[in-house]
């Protein structure tokens, strides 16, 4: 306990990481206060109390912090500006052009800007969306009688609009003079706020029928804490193949000298694709739920309600195989492996028995292959564990933490943030966080061949 006070200490004591942290939390805490503040027409009072809808809705909500199911001003939260940026990075890969603007700085600006404008238009859109949604019985006891259809949808759509601008605004500020990455931090302050709740309703149900339920809940824990570690284990393992430099120049230019021999290595990240395969697959699952409604025959409207429900056979079944293909399709749009061949060949470094240039470009492509099915296979287990966790018992709430979408981000992020603090402790002359090593994030620390 002394060294993790201690710790701390050192943490407060570097004038910079202070006043970033401290930056952080008060737009942290500004974005809290907005996710319970209602939209114009709404009355919070007459809003039912739930855990949040469903499916990609779910999904929105979980995002959000819960501020789509509380209909507040910042209901959409950041998944807008997540949406356009992802829109940006795939076109960068199958436009030539967008591909170009990514590899310079002045592109990169309008690359941001690009992703700004179109980021306007999909809130609109989706604010369009949201508003026949809260037209739907869930909400109706909760409009203003007196309020106008026609300027209830004008104020929220604008109101949504300039909230998620607002939001995608604080997450660019924190990035810039707060810590860790803004919009992700954003994202898993939304995700954790939900735990306290979560762990109070799920001991209350293991307490309400008595019989051993507090053990019960101390076991779930013991295998929320497990799966954790298997989360961790997943987003920081890697791959690395060794790498020989055949000549470089070591010093300044009146006293350099030359060395030969100097080993490195690249490293391959087992999950590469992060958590995009859970959101597309989670996605397209939600496809059958719209036609539950048009299913006449009996079988037929079994087996939609089956992909529906995340604890049915079918759904995990399924679920499982597209993770497990959208992590090689997403892995093949964002990983070349002919062009880390030509970077190794321009820095005069190659693999030890593997010729330059194609056969270098087919062997990590190889190696990449073989490492992505494991990591495939254990992200796709991470995606199913909520659903089997509801299965055994567990709340629905306190399972969809045992993986999926939530505690991958929320690992990741937490991650990355503690990398960036311990880089200002080590920048500063103090100890890092761990005793074994350093703390890395999702990122790998480049390798000079790729740099």
């Amino acid at each position: 306990m002394k060294k993790f006070i201690d710790k701390l200490k050192n943490i407060w004591e570097i004038d910079e990481l202070r006043k970033r942290i401290l930056y952080t939390i008060m737009l942290v805490a500004v974005y809290r206060v907005g996710c319970y503040v209602s939209l114009p027409g709404i009355n919070p009072s007459r809003l039912a109390d739930s855990n949040g809808p469903g499916g990609i809705l779910g999904i929105l909500n979980a995002f959000a912090g819960g501020a789509f199911s509380r209909a507040s001003i910042f209901a959409l939260g950041v998944m807008p500006y997540i949406s356009a940026s992802i829109f940006m990075q795939l076109a960068g890969i199958v436009i030539p052009q967008v591909a170009k603007l990514q590899k310079e700085d002045s592109g990169r600006r309008k690359i941001n800007s690009y992703t700004r404008y179109l980021t306007v238009i999909v809130t609109l859109f989706q604010a369009s969306a949201y508003v026949a949604y809260l037209r739907t019985p869930t909400y109706a006891a909760a409009l203003a009688p007196d309020y106008s259809p026609f300027m209830f949808m004008l104020s929220t759509m604008v109101v949504l609009t300039a909230g998620t601008l607002f939001v995608m605004w604080m997450g660019e500020k924190i990035t810039d003079r707060g810590i860790g990455n803004g919009t992700s931090l954003i994202i898993m302050v939304g995700i954790l706020a939900r735990f306290p709740r979560s762990i109070i309703d799920e001991l209350s149900a293991k307490n309400v029928g008595g019989g051993g339920g507090l053990l019960i809940f101390l076991i779930e824990l013991a295998i929320f804490i497990a799966v954790i570690i298997g989360l961790i284990l997943l987003t920081q393992g890697v791959r690395k193949i060794p790498l020989n430099y055949a000549r470089r120049i070591i010093g300044s230019t009146n006293a350099a000298k030359e060395a030969t021999g100097s080993r490195d290595f690249i490293p391959l990240k087992v999950n590469s694709a992060g958590v995009m395969p859970i959101i597309f697959a989670q996605a397209m699952m939600f496809i059958p739920t719209i036609f539950t409604g048009f299913a006449t025959n009996e079988k037929a409207a079994g087996f939609v309600h089956a992909l529906s429900d995340n604890r049915s056979l079918w759904y995990n079944l399924i679920y499982a195989i597209m993770v497990i293909a959208f992590t090689y399709f997403y892995t093949a749009l964002i990983f070349n492996p002919t062009e880390m061949a030509d970077n190794l060949k321009r820095n005069n470094s190659f693999i030890p028995g593997v010729k330059p240039g194609e056969d270098t470009a087919d062997y990590i492509a190889t190696i990449m292959d073989r490492i992505t099915l494991p990591g495939a296979c254990f992200l796709a287990l991470a995606g199913i564990l909520p659903g089997i966790a509801t299965l055994l018992g567990v709340t629905s709430g306190f399972a969809s933490f045992f993986g999926g979408t939530s505690m991958l981000i929320g690992v990741g992020v937490i991650l990355d943030t503690l990398q960036q603090v311990e880089s200002y402790l080590l920048m500063n002359h103090y100890d890092g966080l761990m005793k074994t090593g350093r703390i890395a994030g999702r990122t790998a620390a480049p390798s000079r061949a790729s740099a």
